[in-house]
């Protein structure tokens, strides 16, 4: 995992280097300052030598102000690297995400990699900050102190020998208890994370069917649940606390005692024993002793939580694409001609129920299809194999003649615009969302793509025309209009094949005509696939395509299935006759 995380430094290697060299110039001028006042102490001010106090007095300031800079390198060091490890990191996760395919984004939630992106990373950059400038100068400290505390008095010094043993012991137990609480409460954080999106993106529905108590009280539940983890977890932690002060107090009481016999035994000369100058040092060394080990507790209870993100992260950036392309692949799409050959389909890679079975269809290039079927009768999962958004469990999808899985995965894509089942505007101008469909296009382009997909009217009643904003997830603009917009985008990458998965839903049935009448003048060689709900959508198809229950029931033209499909001929009877019957 480590190596894993630390190959996103990168261009940051040498601020953090060069934060560690810095913190121990810092730790080495801490530890000779006390021993410098031990010189002042005892020669100096005990010995009435005032051009000695001026001189080592002159000295220990030149030290601190010498410690105070490289503090304050090792800490700006310290924060760009973290800080630029942290951005390097999000960006790879980020980068990696994009390569997903479908089965991949559905193993994780969109809170879930929304919470690793923002909040496992910011753990991750602050234990990395501790490591690379705490991590170094704690035990740096613990062992330069404990050496000079052995140079003054080694028999006083076994003191702080004798509690590292029972600091270690403690903070081991801490972290064994700590860490699966961590693990556990950035679990809840997805979910918590999960509501508030689900929420915020429904919040019409919320509104409208006056749901906002239920929906605080979800939210409230989850909140609880994070405080009720999360605060055991931190009363765990705060057990390092006590255990520090015990520690430290008591070594400075045995100090005081036995240091106390030992300058009187002496006389407080520093030639027969210990002095008092000394004996400050010694306190000076144990609070650094012990202050050390209290920063490397910290360190460690950061880790904790930092482990459990980190893992969280290697997840995103260890998962694969399951989405290969071969080794050489074809790079044209010659045609849009579409062949399934006994085709079995089920989501997950351990498999389950198939949502297609046995499916074999030809469609010949530049014919106009048209599925119908009832919900959850795979008629999505059917036309998401030919970009090979997924790939086939068994049997195999060909497009102008070729197996799908031998096409460059980009290059297949370029060629098949799908206009999905839930249509998706950003944020930014029409144009702006427009030229999604074809970077390059020019104004005219992408008015006669408005112009197909009878979206230029309305657009140009807008005050800014094609230069009209639009909110995030195109909250401005109706339904229809968003559905005819994602279709003028689709019709600008010029596919050899278009497949519209129920997206003139939203529109009246005499725009829907108009659409599809556009499409038999304007782009007769492109085979375009039209599932819908309604059957006037695709009464005039080539073929239509009845699905149930994940397998093809009947193909035919619209009065071939009049005769041969009951299924077909009772959608037709409830939506045509039903009609006239209501008016």
């Amino acid at each position: 995992m480590v190596k894993k995380l630390l190959k996103s430094v990168r261009e940051y290697k040498k601020d953090s280097i060069l934060a560690p060299v810095y913190v121990m110039g810092e730790v080495i001028l801490e530890v000779v300052i006390p021993l410098l006042m031990a010189n002042l102490i005892d020669y100096g001010i005990d010995g009435g030598d005032m051009g000695y106090v001026v001189k080592m007095g002159l000295v220990l300031l030149l030290s601190a102000f010498a410690s105070l800079f490289f503090g304050v390198i090792a800490g700006r060091k310290a924060a760009v690297a973290s800080n630029g490890f942290a951005k390097n990191l999000r960006k790879d996760m980020y980068y990696n995400v994009q390569n997903y395919s479908f089965s991949n984004i559905d193993k994780f939630s969109t809170a879930s990699i929304v919470t690793r992106l923002t909040t496992d990373v910011t753990n991750v950059q602050m234990a990395y900050q501790m490591i690379i400038r705490m991590v170094i100068r704690a035990p740096a400290m613990l062992i330069f102190a404990l050496i000079m505390s052995f140079q003054i008095d080694a028999q006083l010094s076994l003191i702080f020998v004798a509690c590292i043993p029972i600091l270690a012991a403690g903070l081991l137990l801490i972290v064994k208890k700590a860490h699966p609480l961590f693990s556990r409460v950035f679990k809840i954080y997805d979910k918590l994370n999960n509501v508030v999106q689900e929420n915020l993106r429904g919040i019409r529905v919320v509104k409208s069917f006056v749901r906002e108590d239920f929906e605080k009280e979800k939210f409230g539940k989850i909140s609880d649940e994070i405080y009720r983890v999360f605060s055991k977890a931190e009363k765990t932690v705060s057990f390092n606390m006590p255990l520090m002060q015990f520690c430290m107090y008591g070594c400075m009481l045995l100090i005081s005692w036995f240091g106390a016999r030992a300058i009187v035994a002496c006389g407080g000369d520093p030639t027969l024993g210990l002095s008092t100058g000394e004996l400050m040092s010694l306190f000076t060394y144990a609070m650094q002793i012990l202050g050390s080990l209290m920063v490397v507790s910290m360190v460690f209870v950061m880790i904790t939580m930092a482990r459990a993100s980190g893992e969280r992260i290697v997840e995103i950036l260890d998962e694969k694409s399951d989405l290969h392309n071969p080794e050489t692949p074809v790079y044209e799409v010659k045609n849009g001609d579409i062949r399934f050959e006994d085709v079995t389909f089920s989501y997950g890679k351990k498999g389950g129920k198939p949502v297609l079975s046995h499916i074999d269809l030809d469609i010949k290039s530049g014919q106009t299809i048209g599925i119908l079927g009832g919900t959850g009768s795979s008629k999505s999962s059917l036309v998401q194999l030919i970009p090979r958004l997924y790939d086939v469990s068994s049997g195999k999808v060909t497009v102008g003649g070729i197996d799908v899985r031998d096409y460059d995965i980009e290059s297949l894509r370029e060629s098949v615009a799908m206009v999905l089942q839930k249509n998706v505007l950003f944020s930014g101008t029409i144009k702006e969302n427009l030229r999604w469909g074809n970077e390059n296009a020019t104004d005219e382009e992408m008015i006669h793509a408005c112009e197909l997909s009878q979206a230029d009217g309305f657009i140009k009643g807008f005050p800014n025309g094609y230069d009209t904003y639009i909110e995030q997830g195109g909250t401005n603009v109706s339904g229809g209009q968003k559905q005819r917009l994602c279709i003028a985008r689709a019709l600008l990458k010029k596919p050899k094949i278009l497949i519209l998965d129920d997206s003139t839903s939203a529109v009246d049935t005499k725009t829907d005509a108009l659409i599809r009448k556009a499409f038999k003048e304007e782009i007769p060689d492109t085979t375009k696939i039209i599932i819908a709900q309604r059957v006037s959508s695709v009464q005039e198809a080539d073929q239509i395509i009845v699905m149930d229950d994940g397998k093809i029931a009947a193909i035919g033209t619209h009065e071939e299935l009049m005769k041969s499909s009951p299924i077909y001929r009772e959608v037709y009877e409830s939506q045509v006759k039903g009609g006239s019957q209501d008016e």
